[in-house]
């Protein structure tokens, strides 16, 4: 019989703390092995207590989540889920709890005390069994400083991306989920602001919250970096990361690609799903593609890079199990034998410079 995870709740809320205790027992591989109430009184029992996970509120009195996972990170090298609310504060939160080492977050439903947290009930335990298996060492490395500035770059010179005769246009896609925020960080600051095509990303992220990844994001690369929209026309050296809840689409307008949102079915349980944007993309001829897949639990991703692939020129980088937070989404890439480079993300942005021509 498989040993059960031990999971340390912290949460200001005695009534929070009962309802994740519950949640998390009616598991039978998880045991929930003590609680705190808030970042000071999680540090104190950690002296003594040895959980396999953590559970982490972001907001709290005395210490609150951020400073406490900073802690943490560096004494004890346990994987953290954070519980956060949806409010803007809350999703830059969570954004910053990635940079600092958490290995995913959780958004309550409804606010600080959420009665109706049954309804993340199967996302919470999941989240936790999977962490388990987490590759910590990966999340424990520092990112580089951040810029001091807000980087809110003018794309208005960026080449729109229409059809050139005898030039091959380029587009490369990104696929993640778990981790993906720090593997993303460590691909896009690594591109030159004249990178010559658009990148389109797939980040497994609630409604609210890519739009604090894609500033964050900004801010500190050298190539423009925003929330996809309805419409938008593409444009060389810019990243658009599909808004949480839509599905991120491609079609060409004339001489033009643009960017199409829609809010279809969930595929692999997800919306934005990877798969979708892989397979919007194997329709568009006259592309060089290049397609990553990198951390993240699940399959998403493997079943549009056969369609990428058949649709031809397309070569496909997919992150090592080395460096992936969760293996899942790039070994299942990596099994479909389609992949032609396997590489650990600190060297992805090399791999796609080598391809695109750069």
């Amino acid at each position: 019989m498989n040993q059960r995870i031990k999971v340390f709740v912290v949460d200001d809320s005695a009534f929070m703390r009962k309802l994740i205790t519950d949640i998390l027992t009616s598991e039978p591989l998880i045991e929930v092995i003590g609680t705190a109430r808030n970042g000071e009184d999680c540090l104190m029992k950690l002296q003594t207590l040895k959980p396999d996970v953590i559970t982490m509120d972001v907001e709290m009195p005395v210490m609150n989540g951020l400073e406490a996972l900073k802690v943490i990170m560096e004494r004890y090298q346990l994987p953290v889920i954070m519980l956060s609310s949806t409010t803007n504060e809350g999703a830059a939160n969570s954004i910053t709890a990635m940079q600092y080492g958490a290995i995913d977050f959780i958004t309550k439903p409804s606010g600080a005390i959420s009665l109706d947290l049954h309804k993340v009930k199967d996302e919470i335990i999941s989240k936790v069994l999977h962490a388990k298996k987490a590759n910590i060492s990966t999340l424990i490395k520092p990112l580089q400083p951040e810029k001091l500035s807000y980087n809110n770059k003018d794309d208005s010179e960026k080449e729109l991306v229409s059809m050139k005769k005898g030039i091959e246009r380029k587009l490369v896609v990104i696929g993640t989920s778990t981790g993906g925020p720090r593997a993303l960080q460590q691909v896009l600051t690594k591109l030159p602001s004249n990178f010559p095509a658009p990148i389109l990303i797939v980040q497994h992220m609630p409604a609210g919250f890519t739009n604090s990844l894609a500033k964050r994001l900004n801010s500190i690369s050298d190539i423009g970096v925003k929330e996809a929209e309805n419409g938008e026309l593409l444009k060389n050296g810019v990243a658009y990361i599909a808004p949480g809840g839509h599905h991120l689409k491609i079609k060409e307008v004339g001489t033009v690609t643009a960017i199409h949102l829609d809010d279809s079915d969930l595929r692999n349980g997800h919306r934005p799903a990877v798969d979708v944007l892989f397979e919007s993309v194997s329709q568009l001829a006259n592309y060089r593609k290049i397609a990553v897949i990198m951390t993240g639990m699940g399959s998403d991703g493997a079943k549009g890079l056969i369609s990428l692939k058949q649709s031809g020129s397309t070569t496909a980088i997919a992150e090592s199990e080395q460096t992936s937070v969760v293996f899942g989404m790039p070994k299942m890439a990596i099994e479909t034998n389609l992949v032609d480079e396997v590489a650990n993300v600190d060297n992805i942005a090399d791999v796609i410079l080598k391809y695109i021509g750069k």
